[in-house]
């Protein structure tokens, strides 16, 4: 049996414009801060802990839907 390859995430704070894509493609993942940018709620946005399986459609339509290219992914924890 195959084993499912694990996706993390966190947000470049630098580059968001809390334009809400995000949000709206994944509201089970991201979220917004005091200073209205996004961020990981799964582990808050230090990018260690794995994105849930049944999440992963979402991190993919949030990723791609990202303006600013600021949602970072990896297959490793950052």
């Amino acid at each position: 049996m195959e084993e499912k390859q694990h996706q993390y995430t966190r947000v470049d704070k630098d580059t968001c414009i809390s334009c809400g894509a995000c949000e709206m493609a994944a509201p089970d993942i991201f979220n917004y801060d005091d200073q209205g940018l996004a961020f990981s709620i799964i582990d808050g946005n230090k990018g260690v802990q794995p994105v849930p399986e049944e999440l992963l459609i979402d991190l993919e339509d949030a990723y791609e839907g990202c303006p600013t290219e600021s949602i970072l992914v990896s297959d490793k924890p950052f």
